[in-house]
C-alpha cells in the first residue's frame, strides 16, 4: 500500500502552492513598499563612523555638498565593480561640491587592504555589519541589500535611492541636474 493516499498528496500539493503564492505576494508587497519609499524625499540624519585610520567622521563634515553615500563590502562583487566608476565621478565632480562617501559593512583590516590596493579617492568609513545595515535601513534600504546608494542634495534631502549595482550613466543622470 502507498505511504500517502492520493487525496493526502493532493492536499499537500495545494498547501505548498498556497504557501508559495503567499510568499510571492509578500515579496511583491515589500518590493512595492520599497518602490514607494524610494520616491519620498527624506532629510538625512546625522551619522558618524571611523575611517581606516581610526579618525571619526560625521556626515555634517560634508554639509552643503551633494553627497553620494554608498553602502558596500569587500566581499560583495557588485560593490567592487561599481567603485572604479565612483572614483572617476569623484574626480570629475569633486570640485563641484560633490562628495562620495563609502560606508563599509565590513571590518577595518579588509577595508584597509582594499584601500591600499585601489587607492579609493573618497572617504571609506567602517560601519561594520550591524551599524551599517541599521543606517542603510534608516535611509530606505528595507531589503538590507548591498550595494545600496543614496544621493543627498546640498540642502540635506535624500533625493535618490538605488538598491544594487549602479551604473555611472545612471548616477550622472541624478547628479548633473543638481550641479
Amino acid at each position: 500500500t502507498p505511504l500517502y493516499s492520493s487525496a493526502a498528496s493532493d492536499v499537500y500539493k495545494r498547501q505548498v502552492i498556497i504557501g508559495l503564492l503567499a510568499l510571492t505576494a509578500g515579496m511583491g508587497v515589500r518590493m512595492y513598499t520599497q518602490w514607494q519609499l524610494e520616491k519620498q524625499p527624506q532629510m538625512l540624519s546625522e551619522f558618524s563612523f571611523l575611517d581606516g585610520a581610526s579618525t571619526l567622521h560625521s556626515s555634517n563634515e560634508w554639509q552643503g555638498k551633494i553627497m553620494v553615500i554608498n553602502f558596500w563590502a569587500t566581499w560583495c562583487p557588485s560593490c567592487l565593480k561599481e567603485i572604479p566608476a565612483f572614483m572617476a565621478l569623484q574626480s570629475r565632480y569633486g570640485n563641484e561640491k560633490v562628495q562620495f562617501i563609502g560606508i563599509a559593512l565590513d571590518d577595518v583590516a579588509a577595508v584597509n587592504v582594499f584601500q591600499e590596493k585601489t587607492g579609493v579617492n573618497y572617504p571609506l568609513l567602517i560601519a561594520g555589519d550591524w551599524a551599517g545595515f541599521a543606517l542603510a535601513k534608516k535611509l530606505g534600504n528595507i531589503m538590507s541589500a548591498i550595494p545600496y546608494t543614496v544621493v543627498v542634495n546640498s540642502a540635506g534631502m535624500i533625493i535618490y535611492r538605488h538598491m544594487g549595482e549602479l551604473s555611472a550613466s545612471e548616477l550622472n543622470s541624478v547628479v548633473e541636474p543638481l550641479l
